[in-house]
């Protein structure tokens, strides 16, 4: 399913909703908005809440929460500025995170370092945009493909950051790699945060994400008061743990360069001891690839093969892994975290 880039790099901007866009199906959006759009809806008080859904295709939770929103509204006027960023729609036709010939819509954001493009082009102008226009907070949501609880990311261990994250539940994830991500962007103009809403599909999960905009929608202003260190559990992440390039892997066929353990799933947001196990390996060169916050290499810091198993050299908390194999290679295996202490003094 190959995608053509377009030349146009000019964003759409629209100050009012396409008719039918609170009932459509999210696999269907893509008839009433074909490409990467913004919509600004007035409110009440001018500091727009920004939300950006579907970065990825098949991550549909924070569209649904949208349309449950916009029901709830319909009619009246919004508590605040609302401007909503609608992404890979047509991946979404697919139910795919992205399509062959796409880049990564939550990797294309300024800080980046990717060449210029179409994309990273209307990535650079809707910061630009929500810059003059100011923003009282930004919100992306996602769902995993893995097994995994309900968590806000963070990008910066600041006081408004913190309470926004808290705001949605006390597990949260501070990281600064990879680079290009949106809330990363945004991030240098207001408090940012990335949902993680579990597995799409779920209700609970877009019950959640409404709920957390619809509080975002109503709230004056961040506490002035530091996050209390019992309200969380805060952790960051240490590295992001890829396939090698020139590696196979599977979970079925012994024949790969790296035969997952199937099991892989049950370990997300549990803190394991080294030893553990991800799977076997017969090959000569590392199957993997860890690499820190600054992207560089740091796989011996991490792993070693034993025995023909590629294990844990030191006690982790992995996060997002997934037996979806395309998914596996379009992002990564999995990140690793280690817990970080909240310094209220500080925060």
């Amino acid at each position: 399913m190959p995608f053509s880039s377009s030349a146009e790099t000019t964003l759409k901007q629209f100050d009012s909703l396409p008719p039918g866009l609170l009932d459509i199906p999210v696999e269907a959006l893509h008839t009433l908005v074909p490409e990467p759009a913004l919509f600004h809806l007035p409110g009440k008080r001018p500091e727009t809440l920004f939300v950006s859904v579907l970065l990825h295709g098949n991550e549909s939770t924070g569209f649904l929460a949208v349309q449950q929103l916009l029901r709830k509204y319909q009619g009246q006027s919004l508590p605040r500025g609302l401007t909503l960023f609608f992404g890979n729609t047509q991946a979404a036709r697919h139910n795919l995170r992205r399509l062959d010939g796409q880049p990564d819509f939550n990797r294309i954001w300024p800080g980046s370092g990717l060449a210029p493009s179409p994309e990273t082009a209307w990535a650079a102008q809707i910061c630009e945009t929500m810059r003059r226009r100011g923003v009282f907070a930004s919100v992306d949501v996602h769902n995993n493909t893995g097994r995994n609880p309900h968590y806000a990311c963070i990008n910066k261990l600041e006081r408004e950051f913190l309470h926004l994250g808290a705001l949605f539940g006390r597990l949260l994830v501070y990281f600064t790699h990879p680079k290009g991500i949106q809330s990363g962007a945004f991030a240098e103009f207001c408090p940012a945060v990335t949902l993680e809403c579990g597995r799409p599909g779920q209700p609970h999960g877009t019950e959640h994400a409404l709920e957390f905009l619809d509080s975002c929608l109503h709230l004056r202003e961040f506490p002035a008061h530091p996050v209390a260190r019992q309200d969380v559990d805060l952790y960051h992440t240490v590295a992001q743990v890829c396939i090698a390039e020139d590696a196979s892997f599977s979970f079925t066929e012994r024949s790969a360069d790296l035969l997952l353990d199937r099991g892989l799933e049950r370990l997300n947001f549990t803190e394991i001891a080294a030893g553990t196990a991800f799977g076997s390996t017969a090959a000569a060169r590392w199957p993997v690839v860890a690499r820190d916050n600054a992207g560089l290499p740091v796989t011996e810091r991490f792993f070693e093969i034993r025995d023909g198993q590629l294990t844990l050299k030191r006690p982790t908390m992995p996060s997002m892994l997934t037996l979806d194999e395309r998914v596996i290679r379009q992002d990564c295996l999995c990140y690793l975290m280690e817990r970080l202490p909240l310094d209220g003094e500080r925060l």
